[in-house]
């Protein structure tokens, strides 16, 4: 068999093998994302099995329920300048496809795609699959902040689409104004396409507002957008993702998202539809998530790591070096055999994973009682990490 060289490209996805170690041995998981807090909302849940009970249980229209696209429409976005749900949005099988879809839909085989660095692996591994080639740009670990000559040296003749993610995985940088507005020039020069992966914002903490590029002048015309509920509404489970693009980009995402997966779960679209989450102060997580970041910081900063504290999302990255000399792989190894707590090596989120030897990545979206186990278990021994 001769694989194909895009999937040579797609990182190996190493993660499960340090899940398994963690689950032999009984270990805190503080690894993934998928959401432990906030709990889904109960009425979501309820409309949900609603739905499966009326029927919905067959093939919904490819472009998604009209009734879900206009309830995000109105929940996006400023005031008076919301997409237009019916030519402007797609409702897509979580954030992964919708990355994937846009990623195919607008970057051809050997064109480059700018990323900042440390990032969610899966950029990477999409922009494989598309065959497209990483320019990643490192940011600075003080804050995060993207360095701007370093960014506009990235871009070129052959440059396709940046990729961007605020709040970002693995660090929660928020991408301020100033950032957005340098992309919007660099892309405008070489008319490239950004694809924004925006599933975090609504976990924003500090001053600097969550700004989406739908609402930069000179992105709005040449974005794509990737939302999801995955985190926000903490359904990962259920696969409800969206696009937003300008008419003419959606047309092209649909034919490309018809010819993955054709569309997303029937029942659970009408559930969100109809539970009245989207746009509503009925559900607004941030402020406690805001709490669950302050004690993730407080605990590991308490055991010597240094961390630069998040603006968002639902994960830090800290600092090992001032607690060990190994590197990330063997910290995280030894945090799990001999503290039962895990947590993500760095090399995960770099082109080259030698570049993350020193962080590691902490998810802080869980409840109170997972902490309160957390901080028992590493005070059991508190020179094991030193």
């Amino acid at each position: 068999m001769v694989a194909a060289d895009r999937s040579r490209n797609v990182p190996p996805g190493g993660l499960a093998a340090l899940l398994n170690t963690a689950r032999e041995h009984g270990a805190v998981d503080l690894a993934v994302g998928t959401p432990r807090w906030p709990e889904p909302d109960p009425e979501l849940i309820e409309h949900a099995c609603a739905a499966l009970r009326a029927g919905h249980n067959q093939y919904e229209h490819p472009d998604g329920n009209v009734e879900l696209r206009t309830r995000l429409a109105e929940s996006l976005g400023t005031p008076g300048i919301a997409p237009d749900p019916l030519t402007e949005l797609t409702v897509v099988v979580g954030g992964t496809e919708g990355l994937a879809v846009a990623l195919l839909s607008v970057v051809d085989p050997g064109d480059e795609v700018v990323v900042l660095e440390p990032c969610y692996e899966g950029f990477l591994g999409a922009i494989a699959l598309a065959g497209g080639r990483p320019r990643l740009v490192r940011t600075s670990p003080s804050g995060w902040g993207v360095d701007l000559e370093a960014l506009a040296a990235a871009f070129g003749p052959r440059t396709k689409a940046i990729v961007l993610n605020s709040p970002g995985n693995p660090a929660g940088h928020v991408l301020s104004r100033q950032e957005l507005d340098a992309v919007a020039d660099l892309c405008e020069r070489w008319n490239v396409t950004v694809v924004a992966d925006e599933v975090y914002s609504a976990y924003v903490y500090g001053d600097q507002p969550h700004v989406s590029v739908a609402d930069v002048p000179g992105l709005t015309e040449r974005s794509i957008v990737i939302g999801s509920l995955s985190k926000s509404h903490a359904i990962s489970g259920w696969r409800m993702g969206f696009l937003r693009a300008n008419s003419a980009l959606t047309a092209v995402l649909r034919k490309v998202h018809i010819a993955t997966t054709a569309g997303a779960p029937a029942p659970f679209q009408h559930a969100v539809a109809r539970a009245g989450i989207l746009g509503t102060d009925r559900w607004r997580p941030a402020e406690q998530m805001r709490r669950h970041r302050d004690r993730a910081v407080a605990i590991f900063t308490g055991i010597g790591l240094r961390c630069a504290v998040p603006d968002g999302g639902c994960y830090l990255m800290a600092d090992i070096t001032a607690v060990t000399e190994e590197g990330s792989d063997e910290f995280a190894r030894r945090l799990v055999t001999g503290g039962g707590v895990a947590v993500v090596p760095g090399g995960f989120f770099f082109g080259d994973p030698r570049d993350g030897t020193r962080f590691v990545r902490i998810a802080f979206n869980r409840p109170d009682e997972t902490f309160d186990e957390v901080e028992r278990r590493l005070a059991r021994s508190p020179r094991r990490w030193s």
